[in-house]
């Protein structure tokens, strides 16, 4: 009997999510790395291929938790890189409409279609319909659960510790 048997399956099943985000946050690194932009900046390409195929950038904003000009910089960047297109939006002249380029999803889609692909032959050889039903329905409510305590984060006022923002460290006294 291995040790990882032996663990009670609610901790075999928090060591497998935490090694399983560990290893999504690995890949969206060297993706990002790749295609030469920051993860943040991935995340905001993420969400245009696979959430909101267009988006206004307030809406970008909301998403990445972002101010309005930071959100413009980002836009920026990658429109500069010729991954997105800012169009004028079809009925109101004062917002703009922000999708991914036809080019950037062919890039994309190469780049991680071996993964999804790989992906779902292993499920479909490895699983039965209800067993995926049931891990569907887990990475559902995973999912959901963490946007409540992202929501939850973003509302708490930032931690001021001793690095960049200039604040103390916990513990730390004054001089």
């Amino acid at each position: 009997m291995t040790a990882a048997s032996q663990q009670p399956p609610q901790h075999r099943l928090g060591e497998a999510t935490r090694a399983y985000q560990a290893a999504v946050d690995d890949f969206d690194r060297e993706l990002a790395r790749h295609l030469g932009v920051n993860e943040t900046d991935l995340r905001c390409l993420e969400i245009l291929l696979q959430e909101l195929p267009e988006a206004s950038p307030s809406q970008l904003a909301d998403r990445l938790g972002l101010t309005t000009g930071s959100t413009t910089a980002l836009l920026d960047r990658l429109e500069k890189a010729g991954y997105l297109a800012r169009q004028a939006h079809p009925t109101d002249r004062r917002k703009s409409v922000i999708r991914a380029t036809p080019e950037f999803q062919k890039t994309a889609y190469a780049l991680m279609a071996p993964l999804v692909d790989e992906g779902q032959q292993m499920i479909a050889a490895e699983f039965t319909p209800d067993q995926v039903a049931v891990i569907a329905d887990f990475m559902d409510r995973a999912a959901g659960l963490q946007r409540r305590h992202i929501e939850q984060l973003r509302a708490m006022p930032r931690a001021r510790t001793g690095g960049k923002a200039g604040g103390k460290v916990a513990g730390q006294t004054a001089p």
